[in-house]
């Protein structure tokens, strides 16, 4: 592959991304306010589907952190903000389930309440 090629020319023409790339990616909501960022990608074993972004917000330096497992089809990767865009405002947001990293863990990001929660938006249980 050509190292020459600009980063941005490959994110906007190639519809792969790695998932190495994808964390730390921002999330905004429709009227471009930041949110969050993605911390890690919750992926089916047997599919090799992804489920959940799970989006960070909250909490200063680590600490207080909240993790938000986002049911994948939720978000938009929009060029013009090099990030994904979610139809949900912050209140939404922070009402939404949400884990600690130890309870994330334990759950692989699947649980009932995250498919309830979402399931208004059009996203059920993968």
């Amino acid at each position: 592959m050509n190292q020459n090629v600009d980063d941005a020319v490959l994110a906007t023409e190639h519809p792969l991304i790695l998932a190495s790339r994808v964390e730390k990616t921002p999330v905004f909501d429709r009227a471009g306010n930041r949110m969050g960022h993605i911390d890690d990608l919750s992926i089916e074993k047997a599919s090799g589907q992804v489920v959940y972004a799970i989006m960070s917000f909250g909490g200063f330096l680590g600490i207080g952190e909240k993790f938000h497992p986002v049911p994948w089809p939720l978000l938009d990767y929009v060029a013009g903000y090099g990030g994904y865009v979610v139809p949900l405002d912050r209140s939404a947001l922070e009402n939404a389930p949400r884990y600690d990293a130890t309870e994330l863990r334990e759950l692989g990001g699947a649980h009932e309440a995250i498919f309830s929660y979402y399931s208004p938006y059009g996203t059920g249980p993968y």
